[in-house]
């Protein structure tokens, strides 16, 4: 298929250069597309239908087959050799049982090691003489070693998860998924879902993918390519909202204020408070002609603008239009046939614009912002009733500043910005928005995502239980109400693919204390996993730890406290044990990754060293968002994990 691509002559189907420019770099995108992966088979499943699908079912009808797999595949003909698993047909291999064959005689699975096919496995659906068993093959692929980026889970599926990603591009879903429920393989699933059912329109409107950190992105990164997806983006929150150089950073108590949804509406009344009304008339004067309009009808005019709430910056650049619109009335009532040009004219008057400045002056959003956090006066006015006394002493600068550029702008500041941008000009919408880890957002972070899709749909994905900012998401009610999509439908994930039972048994003596009332994962893992926690003396027993999972295949992750990780890399050095940093990909040699506490989430290692969980607490501003990043910690392992401390451990931890 990729020979036959590359092989096209475009010399005589192209008009000009243009068109061959264009079709030139559609035919290199397929050509990517269609990349061989090394140790990727084109198909893992088979379905034998009793019948075709769509035909009748009347007695005697023949059956059909169909081998499944990532890509769509066909031979020297045009005739289909494997079906993409997203197609209607490849659903049943998802979501049919024994109970519900779906018109299956047959799923056959096939097992593969390092892309050659070593086993495979059948189940006669709709033969009652045969009784429901659990995949061995299906297990084995999602107890598979971790070694390098995430990868695709088009094999493992499960019909709970198949059913989100499956769900229609016009409304958004919310996944509440725990530690190793695959929320975010089903978050990118559901991407390329989409972009299969809605490619013409989702090419129009375009995707993105939203994610906490660099390093998470560059995990995920291969997935939907791997899938033969190459047009989505991927961004950080922080990315989307860089308008400023970020080189400031904001205590928790001001940030908790400034990422608080009602800064929302400062912004709004400061945004609009540059709008003065009119006290003196336009005259307006074209050849020997003098046009007036009065001051009262020129308020008129403003008022009408601001009662519509449209965007700041609309409303500037229709206000000329609407004073030459009153200076043509007149001309028409004094028996003048102007036109169009004559209206853009007279909009474009001196006078006009002058009027405009006075009555409309343009707004800067990061000087806007500035005076806010800078100005006590200025912002006492447009916080009145919304920010009490001490919220207000808490955000503001503590010296002026001189300008935009040489302001210590944080994180939080640049949402505000982002926000005030918004007020003047409307935000690009795209047609769909995957969220991960989206507990970890503030109101006014949920809002900067909510611009991105206002005509689009989302995907939300996280679990309340690993917030581990002073702002964590208390509910997904609210959550999605900042976001603009409280309509979102939301499912929960409580199987558990990733964790070890014996591991996410530890880890949820966590839950009563930093999220009550959450569903604990249940581990569907065959292997207990390995666990062990070892009461130590010196950080030798941590390198002892590392060697010890080190002779085991695989990869390995050694997450600790922040302020230790720097101790740590020197011990790791000095006792000749190479490690990586975290987005860092893993190699034949290197297999291990030392991770500060804070970057853990979202990453998975075969094995996982955690130092001095108690560390890992005292390292955040409270207790619970330093339980909250000890639970992130204790479930990053797939297959074992060694707990090491010298300091006693949390009393929640039993």
């Amino acid at each position: 298929m990729r020979e036959d691509v590359e092989n096209l002559d475009i010399r005589d189907v192209t008009a000009n250069w243009v068109n061959a420019e264009v079709l030139a770099r559609q035919i290199d995108d397929r050509i990517k597309a269609l990349a061989d992966l090394s140790h990727t088979p084109l198909f893992f499943g088979r379905l034998d239908y009793l019948h075709a699908p769509g035909a009748d079912r009347a007695e005697g009808a023949e059956g059909e087959r169909f081998y499944i797999g990532r890509r769509h595949v066909h031979d020297a003909e045009g005739d289909p050799m494997v079906i993409d698993w997203r197609a209607p047909v490849s659903q049943p291999f998802y979501r049919a049982s024994k109970k519900d064959p779906l018109d299956v005689a047959l799923r056959r699975r096939f097992g593969y090691t390092a892309g050659d096919l070593t086993a495979y496995e059948d189940e006669h659906l709709s033969d009652p003489a045969e009784a429901a068993t659990t995949s061995k093959l299906l297990q084995q692929e999602i107890e598979r070693p971790r070694v390098g980026p995430m990868r695709d889970i088009v094999a493992t599926i499960q019909p709970e998860q198949d059913e989100i990603v499956r769900s229609g591009l016009s409304g958004s879903v919310c996944v509440q998924g725990g530690p190793g429920t695959g929320k975010t393989a089903v978050g990118l699933h559901r991407v390329a879902y989409l972009l299969y059912a809605h490619r013409e329109r989702l090419a129009r409107t375009g995707t993105l993918v939203i994610g906490p950190n660099r390093s998470f992105l560059h995990y995920i990164e291969q997935v939907l390519p791997a899938l033969g997806e190459l047009e989505v983006k991927q961004a950080t929150v922080d990315d989307l909202v860089a308008h400023v150089e970020i080189r400031g950073t904001d205590d928790a108590a001001a940030a908790v204020i400034k990422g608080d949804a009602r800064m929302a509406e400062v912004l709004r009344r400061a945004v609009r408070s540059h709008v003065t009304l009119p006290t003196e008339p336009v005259v307006v004067v074209r050849g020997s002609r003098r046009w007036r309009v009065p001051a009262y009808e020129l308020e008129q005019i403003v008022r009408e603008l601001m009662d519509r709430d449209i965007r700041y910056g609309a409303a500037r650049e229709a206000l000329p239009q609407r004073i030459a619109h009153a200076v043509l009335v007149q001309m028409e009532r004094s028996g003048e046939a102007p036109d169009d040009r004559v209206q853009d004219a007279v909009a474009r008057n001196a006078a006009v614009k002058a009027a405009v400045k006075a009555i409309w002056p343009p707004v800067d959003p990061a000087k806007l912002v500035l005076r806010l956090l800078t100005d006590a006066d200025f912002l006492a006015v447009h916080a009145d009733g919304v920010l009490d006394e001490d919220e207000r002493k808490e955000i503001l600068w503590a010296r002026p500043v001189r300008s935009t550029k040489t302001a210590k702008w944080s994180a939080a500041d640049a949402v505000l910005i982002d926000e005030a941008t918004d007020l003047v000009q409307r935000t690009h919408s795209l047609g769909h928005v995957v969220l991960d880890e989206a507990q970890d957002l503030s109101p006014m972070q949920y809002r900067a995502v909510g611009r991105r899709c206002t005509t689009g749909s989302a995907t939300v994905l996280g679990d309340l239980a690993q917030g581990t900012t002073p702002w964590a998401t208390r509910s997904w009610d609210e959550a999605l109400a900042h976001l603009g999509k409280g309509d979102a439908v939301i499912e929960e994930l409580t199987a558990g693919f990733r964790v070890p039972t014996d591991v996410i048994t530890y880890a949820s003596r966590l839950l009563p204390h930093i999220a009550p009332g959450l569903t604990p994962v249940a581990s569907v893992r065959e292997n207990p996993g390995f666990f062990e926690v070892r009461t130590t003396a010196t950080d030798a027993a941590v390198i002892d730890a590392c060697a010890e999972l080190l002779r085991n295949e695989g990869s390995i992750g050694l997450i600790a406290a922040d302020a230790r990780v720097p101790a740590l890399a020197e011990v790791l050095t000095a006792a000749g044990i190479g490690h990586l940093g975290p987005g860092e990909e893993t190699t034949h040699d290197t297999r291990l990754t030392l991770v500060p506490a804070s970057l853990a989430k979202g990453l998975e290692y075969d094995y996982v060293v955690l130092d001095e969980p108690r560390a890992v607490v005292d390292g955040e501003p409270d207790e619970r968002t330093g339980l909250r990043r000890l639970y992130v910690a204790l479930t990053r392992a797939v297959s074992g994990l060694i707990v090491t401390h010298t300091a006693p451990l949390p009393s929640q931890l039993g």
